[in-house]
């Protein structure tokens, strides 16, 4: 009988089961709030982009027999004003605003970040004057900042896009100023600066790396404060516009029926904009804690 005890092991098997091993402590690092967020933050992209495979009814289709129909074994959402079964459009709503709010937070995110960049690692007047700048707009409160630019600019989705990045970039800023003059005063930045590397270098091959933690609990912090806003504007006729199925202007048409009773549109259409704040808040806070242990 042949002993393999002392064969070697494949070099390729060896790589498999080390990938397998650091994949492995990996997920069993995750906490459980990055994994409830994920899997909420999945299902309502798989809605986005699929809800209209397996959606029961046609989202637009209008049944005026069937107009505010209860919750019940057909319509288990039931139906709004114009008898457009609840549950479907909540499904296709789900895809403008996992759209536009990326991408109006990575805006933000990616000129925030820009900007705490130049005024965290320069310091002193680029610093002094850029900050009460900074100042200057957040002083402004959020609603009014973005209600008088949609008026101005006329509601869409892309001036939605542009207005909410734009109102989140100095906040953005502010945190990312803070983490940059931190790591101005490391070593290696001083290593960097004595082997002759330039700002620009310096800026986004030795520090941007070593805040991009910062950045990331941003983006994700960020992206859940988007899906309110956008939201918030929608209802207020100032975001997402007809036809859309979207959310806040499902509240805003079944805000006027809650004191008939008729309940269902805004709960419903209320609690999907709830699982989506809370699933990013959660994916977030787990993020956050992930960061703190390594560290």
């Amino acid at each position: 009988m042949i002993e393999l005890v002392g064969f070697p092991v494949p070099q390729g098997a060896t790589f498999t089961m080390q990938a397998d091993t650091r994949i492995r402590a990996a997920f069993q690092r995750l906490s459980p709030s990055v994994v409830i967020g994920s899997l909420l933050l999945l299902f309502w992209v798989a809605c986005a982009l699929f809800g209209n495979l397996f959606v029961p009814f046609d989202p637009y289709a209008e049944d005026f027999l069937a107009m505010l129909t209860p919750p019940d074994a057909m319509h288990w959402f039931g139906t709004d004003q114009l008898g457009r079964d609840v549950l479907s459009r909540i499904i296709v709503g789900s895809r403008d605003i996992l759209v536009v709010a990326p991408l109006a937070t990575l805006t933000g995110v990616t000129a925030g970040s820009l900007i705490g960049l130049v005024l965290g690692y320069f310091g002193g007047l680029v610093d002094a004057v850029g900050a009460r700048l900074l100042d200057s707009v957040m002083a402004l409160p959020f609603i009014v900042l973005v209600t008088m630019t949609l008026v101005a600019l006329g509601p869409s989705n892309a001036t939605v896009i542009l207005v909410i990045g734009i109102a989140y970039a100095p906040l953005v800023a502010r945190t990312v100023r803070a983490a940059v003059r931190e790591q101005r005063e490391r070593e290696y930045v001083s290593a960097a600066r004595l082997a002759g590397e330039g700002p620009l270098g310096i800026m986004f091959l030795e520090i941007l790396p070593n805040v991009r933690e910062t950045i990331l609990i941003e983006l994700v912090t960020r992206l859940g404060y988007a899906f309110f806003s956008i939201a918030t504007l929608s209802f207020l006729g100032l975001g997402i516009q007809p036809p859309s199925a979207d959310w806040g202007l499902a509240i805003a048409e079944g805000y006027g029926f809650l004191t008939g009773g008729k309940w269902w549109i805004v709960v419903f259409n209320s609690g999907a904009i709830i699982s989506l704040v809370m699933a990013t808040n959660l994916v977030a806070q787990g993020i956050g804690a992930f960061e703190s242990k390594d560290g």
